[in-house]
């Protein structure tokens, strides 16, 4: 018998989590997804942690747009 892996979750801090799962609270209907999520991060990681991943994913974005310029 075959055993059958289980993905691997995306990096922490890579942004991949956190858009999969405001994407899962989507599709079950939250009216603010993203909102939920990060509350779901706080809770999880709590207010530091998810504070420094927050201000990376904004850096990481800030560098890209420049990049496309």
């Amino acid at each position: 018998m075959a055993r059958r892996r289980k993905a691997r979750k995306a990096k922490l801090g890579s942004g991949k989590r956190f858009k999969s799962l405001s994407r899962k609270l989507a599709k079950r209907g939250a009216r603010n997804p993203k909102a939920l999520a990060a509350y779901i991060g706080r809770k999880k990681y709590g207010k530091k942690k998810m504070a420094k991943m927050s201000a990376a994913g904004r850096k990481r974005k800030s560098r890209s747009r420049k990049r496309r310029k």
